[in-house]
């Protein structure tokens, strides 16, 4: 354990040579004689008392890591960093004489601060004040105002721009010259003369001398105010001069304007020899500045005529066209330009699309909700944007011929509008036949579709060549050609009851021509009726059981495709309600496979999300991947289900697993015949060549092979075999790249010859600067906060003694109190028990 304080103490006394072995009294008596020995003995005490008190002195709060950088002993190259007590006495008297005044005043307000001389100056007497305050009273009242321009040393210095104001002596005979101000030198008797004389006799204060002549006088300079009163007086003389110049010269322009009419006439050569007759003073007063070949034309004529004369050069000048720009005419190359950068837009919204990446406002499609409501629905000219949803390409089965761009490319007889060949024709067919003038203003798509329409046009182009033409030779002579726009499938079914297959196309060409959106305001509602009742006229047709021809259906479907530009929130409603029914049945139905093919060639098929279009493929996704093939029509209708699949994934490639299985179960099934084998066959190669760049192409194509070769189905085995060996070429395992080896960067070290470890050797000045400057702000910071916490702690323990001291003083006063009034009780006390026993003994 270590030693003990007393211990300690003893030893310290001992080592400093305080205490030792005893001494005799000569031997004590010429030490303590010996100054030096007592200033030595002094401070070894006070360094035994440092050393015996941790709290004195702050030291390192660690020791050196090496002992022997010094021979010197611990005691003393320990050293001192801060006297802890003596700071805090000193920061505790700091506070005393500030912050404890302040603390003392505060919210305390007024106050009475003297500040009358000597009042507060012990060392004046009485009558020293007295004097002092007389004089300063008496040199107040000689000064007069330290504004006074014209006496007193005290004046305030008045400046302009810098420089001082000069009056009096200061002001010299060039600033102010006596004949310049007064305006003439030839009025040298006048009053000039008067105000010399009378400033000479203001000089001599009115004792003038009748020996010197007036003139011979010496002048006495101009005072301030009559300099002034001099300038102003010119001032104004300037400025009456320049307003009499100005009404001058104004006379002299209405002198000439009077006569501008006249020379106005004179230079258009209408002036005449003769002098006119003068008009009259009315016409004079009325006519404000008017033309002179205007007020010559309209001299002679009567009012009518002046009104007819206005209403004409009105029109005019509303006929008269202002001057437009003409485009310049782009050449092939900057066509062909133009051309390429659209169709790399296109592809590159498309291909966001198909990922699903968000889109601009400006670059996404129209796409509504469908279960908007009707009263929405203003889609009267739409622009094309079928290349836009990747559909300017038909599915090989419905391409269109070449030429033939869209349904609205058709010929129509002259005698379309306005005939007479159905006498029972209703209400709506005679609103369809009015034409206005304006056609409701029609775009100009609408236009084109029109152009062969409206009546006034006789002549018609030729028709394009394709099997959608109409030629009277293909057309029925049997064929109406106005018909009642059908807006119920029930209705389309009576229209359509007395025509032949063949002509259905061209009727509903008829009745489009007839209804369309240009033409009547309600027409738009009644063809978006009418292509509700197409689409289900193609589930209709594809479920009769003699079949019906396909180059009817897919007439119907482009005729559906090109109203679904104006109407596709109607349109996608529909489809949307014919795949509820496909789910809810799960048996798809000649109808519906046709719903399916008609839903590919109108919609876009390669977006991450489409609203006909994704509710589609799950559909067909899901009965491929829970349906046996149980049959032969299982089977064909799988085999059409894949193809529309892969029709469906054919820009997007996405793989569809569901194909797959179902594929390998129609190939293994006993129902299947050579020609459904041969299809799914197609299938097979079809779907190689979709996924051929999938890097799963052998997991995928791998389970085919044992059904392909069960069915015997030769060429399609041999073919997925080879570009299943050609994608095992392509695999290739994994391995790390194989670079050069690189070296190690070496730098040469930066020596420091009196490196500091305590010190940092930023290259970077800025870097270094912005480093110090915060670690003073931190340190800055840091003594703030300590210091505002010491302030803290001194005005707690000054609000604590002052409430010490005055709850002292109130229990002083109270026992002060309480002992006056039982003294006053006692005292009456005892003069009650005196008299009460005076009674007694009385």
């Amino acid at each position: 354990m270590p030693p003990s304080q007393l211990k300690r103490l003893k030893a310290s006394l001992r080592e400093h040579g305080i205490t030792g072995p005893q001494q005799s009294k000569k031997q004590k008596k010429s030490l303590n004689k010996n100054a030096d020995h007592r200033a030595q003995k002094a401070s070894a005490l006070a360094a035994i008392r440092e050393s015996f008190n941790p709290f004195e002195f702050k030291h390192l709060s660690r020791p050196k890591k090496f002992e022997y950088v010094s021979n010197q002993p611990e005691n003393a190259t320990k050293k001192i960093l801060g006297r802890p007590g003596v700071t805090k006495s000193q920061g505790e008297e700091t506070r005393r004489k500030t912050l404890l005044p302040e603390m003392n005043r505060k919210n305390k307000v007024g106050g009475i601060l003297d500040r009358r001389i000597g009042e507060n100056d012990p060392t004046m007497t009485p009558e020293d004040r007295m004097m002092a305050r007389f004089e300063r009273e008496q040199e107040r009242k000689r000064s007069g105002n330290v504004f006074d321009l014209e006496e007193g040393d005290d004046q305030v210095m008045l400046t302009h721009d810098g420089q001082s104001l000069r009056f009096d002596d200061e002001i010299g005979e060039e600033d102010y010259d006596a004949a310049s101000v007064g305006g003439s030198s030839a009025d040298e008797d006048g009053e000039d003369g008067f105000l010399k004389k009378k400033r000479r006799r203001d000089d001599v204060d009115g004792e003038e001398n009748d020996d010197v002549p007036a003139e011979d006088q010496p002048e006495r300079k101009k005072s301030k105010a009559e300099v002034m009163k001099e300038v102003m007086a010119k001032s104004k003389l300037h400025k009456y001069e320049r307003q009499a110049q100005k009404e001058d010269d104004d006379d002299l322009r209405e002198e000439l304007d009077k006569d501008l009419n006249d020379v106005l006439a004179a230079l258009r050569g209408h002036i005449n020899k003769k002098p006119e007759p003068e008009a009259p003073k009315a016409a004079q007063n009325n006519n404000f500045g008017i033309n002179a070949d205007r007020a010559a034309l309209l001299a002679g004529s009567s009012q009518q005529a002046k009104d007819k004369e206005y209403d004409l050069r009105v029109r005019q000048m509303l006929q008269d066209e202002r001057a437009k720009p003409t485009e310049r005419t782009k050449t092939e190359e900057e066509k062909a330009r133009e051309d390429a950068k659209q169709l790399k837009e296109l592809e590159e919204k498309r291909l966001r699309r198909m990922k699903g990446e968000p889109m601009s406002d400006d670059e996404e499609p129209r796409k509504k909700d469908v279960k908007d409501d009707e009263e929405d629905e203003d889609f009267e000219s739409e622009r094309d944007d079928a290349a836009e949803f990747g559909l300017a390409a038909a599915p090989s089965q419905f391409s269109r011929p070449e030429g033939v761009e869209d349904e609205d490319d058709f010929e129509m007889d002259d005698d379309l509008i306005a005939t007479d060949s159905e006498a029972d024709m209703s209400e709506d067919e005679s609103d369809a036949d009015s034409v206005p003038d304006d056609t409701m203003a029609m775009d100009a798509d609408d236009a084109d579709f029109l152009k062969n329409v409206l009546p006034e046009r006789k002549e018609q182009p030729k028709a394009l060549n394709g099997v959608l033409t109409l030629e009277p030779s293909t057309t029925s002579s049997k064929l109406a050609f106005t018909y009642a726009c059908p807006r119920s499938h029930e209705e389309l079914l009576t229209v359509f009851k007395k025509i032949a297959p063949n002509d259905i196309s061209t009727v509903v060409q008829r009745i489009r021509a007839l209804y369309h959106a240009g033409l009547h305001a309600d027409n738009k509602h009644k063809l978006a009726d009418f292509a509700y009742a197409l689409i289900d006229h193609v589930s209709y047709l594809s479920n009769q059981t003699p079949a019906v021809s396909l180059t009817v259906i897919e007439a119907i479907i482009r005729h559906i495709h090109s109203m679904s530009r104006s109407y596709p929130v109607q349109i996608s409603t529909k489809f949307r309600e014919h795949l509820k029914q496909l789910q809810v049945s799960n048996e798809p139905t000649p109808g519906d496979l046709a719903i399916l093919t008609a839903i590919g060639s109108i919609y876009p098929t390669s977006d991450h999300f489409h609203q006909v279009v994704t509710p589609a493929i799950t559909l067909m996704a899901r009965w491929l991947g829970l349906t046996t093939p149980s049959s032969k029509q299982d089977i064909a209708t799988g085999a059409y289900l894949g193809v529309l699949c892969l029709q469906y994934q054919q820009l997007s490639k996405r793989y569809v697993p569901e194909l797959i299985r179902y594929t390998a179960l129609c190939l293994k099934s006993p129902h299947a015949t050579p020609a459904l084998l041969t299809a799914h066959a197609k299938n097979i190669i079809t779907a190689a060549e979709l996924w051929s760049a999938s890097l799963s192409f052998i997991e995928i194509f791998e389970p085919l092979l044992a059904p392909l070769k069960s069915a015997q189905q030769t060429s399609t085995l041999q073919n997925l075999r080879a570009r299943m060996s050609l994608a095992r070429s392509r695999r290739r395992p994994q391995i790390l790249h194989n670079h050069r080896p690189l070296p190690i960067k070496s730098s040469i070290p930066k020596f420091e010859e009196s490196f500091d470890p305590n010190k940092h050797y930023d290259p970077d000045k800025e870097r270094a600067d912005s480093i110090k400057l915060q670690k003073e702000y931190r340190r800055e910071k840091k003594g703030a906060l300590r210091e505002l916490r010491k302030d803290a702690n001194f005005i707690a323990r000054e609000s604590l003694r002052e409430k010490k001291e005055k709850d002292a003083a109130y229990e002083t006063k109270y026992k002060r109190l309480v002992a006056e009034i039982q003294g006053e009780e006692g005292r009456e006390k005892n003069v009650y028990e005196r008299e009460k026993k005076r009674r007694q003994r009385g």
